[in-house]
């Protein structure tokens, strides 16, 4: 016995020192990996900012306050662009949010195995569809049904001050509104899938606990899911909300092309992805340089919006701690 002992006691040593090699190249590896990530944002946002810099110093704080964008003129104020953006992304995310999130219940809570498996197969199938083939669908076919849709809309909230302004009827049925709708149909399978996922990882004695003390399954959702699951579903509102404020084509051909402030849901406008992807090619010196200022700013307002997002959720998370 103490020959074995003796034998085993050097391969034993070999083998841990091995796990502790290998131990500290992964966490070397994780490490480089995190600050490979920080680097690559610092470089996207140095180059950018540089190449944007003669518009930035050409119009200053006029880039991001005027709405006047007439490159002829060597004009080039970006509000316009920036409200279509975010009025757009707002639209989609509105819609999209509570019918993933209906979606994701149905298929954890709700479904049987085989709808559940045809479901997600529906919603694999939805992300996988090129973003042009939804912008000529929404140009080709809904389009022009919204048009009347947006009149019979219009004339059914004529007499009311506020929402006839909101909702003020379309001419040709490409708007804000036909933009949103094309993206909430884009980012919905986005939003679900990482929400269902969230839902999944809910532990499955809470649920039952919940259930066994007399809740109700929305009562049980309420109290249980929700709450688990909270900072999973801002996540992924986020993951899809960064989808609509970045895409391109889809809206390019459903937004109406003509950057406006406006309050009115059923007015064309314009966002700055389909701008920079329209003008870029043919764009040079100040022109060129304020289209990346665009690029910019949507980075910009990406990272705002990101890091707003993460700060409620950690409150939320603190309130849940402190009344547990």
């Amino acid at each position: 016995m103490l020959r074995t002992e003796a034998v085993d006691r050097p391969g034993l040593a070999a083998t841990r020192t091995r796990g502790r090699l290998a131990d500290g190249a992964f966490r070397l590896l994780t490490f480089l990996a995190g600050v490979l990530i920080l680097v690559i944002l610092v470089l996207i946002a140095v180059t950018t900012v540089n190449n944007a810099w003669p518009a930035f110093r050409a119009e200053g704080f006029g880039f991001i306050t005027s709405r006047v964008w007439i490159p002829n003129e060597g004009k080039f104020g970006a509000l316009g662009y920036v409200f279509g953006t975010a009025v757009v992304a707002t639209i989609a995310v509105v819609i999209a949010v509570p019918i993933s999130v209906g979606i994701a219940l149905f298929v954890t809570e709700v479904a049987p195995p085989r709808l559940r498996a045809v479901v997600i197969a529906v919603m694999d199938l939805l992300a996988g569809i090129p973003s042009v083939v939804y912008g000529l669908w929404g140009f080709l076919v809904l389009a022009p049904y919204m048009k009347g849709l947006y009149n019979t809309i219009s004339d059914a909230v004529n007499p009311i001050p506020v929402l006839t302004t909101v909702f003020n009827g379309s001419q040709i049925g490409v708007s804000f509104f036909t933009a949103g709708l094309i993206l909430a149909v884009m980012i919905t399978p986005i939003i679900t899938s990482v929400t269902r996922e969230v839902f999944n990882t809910v532990p499955g004695n809470d649920k039952d606990g919940a259930l066994a003390l007399g809740a109700t399954r929305w009562e049980m959702i309420r109290g249980v899911v929700f709450p688990h699951s909270i900072a999973g579903m801002v996540a992924a509102t986020m993951l899809g909300l960064g989808r609509a404020m970045g895409e391109t084509i889809a809206v390019a051909l459903v937004v109406g092309g003509a950057p406006q402030i406006t309050a009115n849901l059923f007015a064309t406008g314009d966002t700055m992805p389909s701008v920079i992807a329209f003008q870029f090619g043919e764009a040079v010196e100040t022109h060129r340089a304020a289209l990346i200022g665009l690029g910019v700013t949507l980075f910009a307002l990406t990272i705002i919006v990101n890091v707003s997002a993460r700060t409620i959720v950690q409150r939320f998370e603190a309130r849940m701690r402190g009344t547990a």
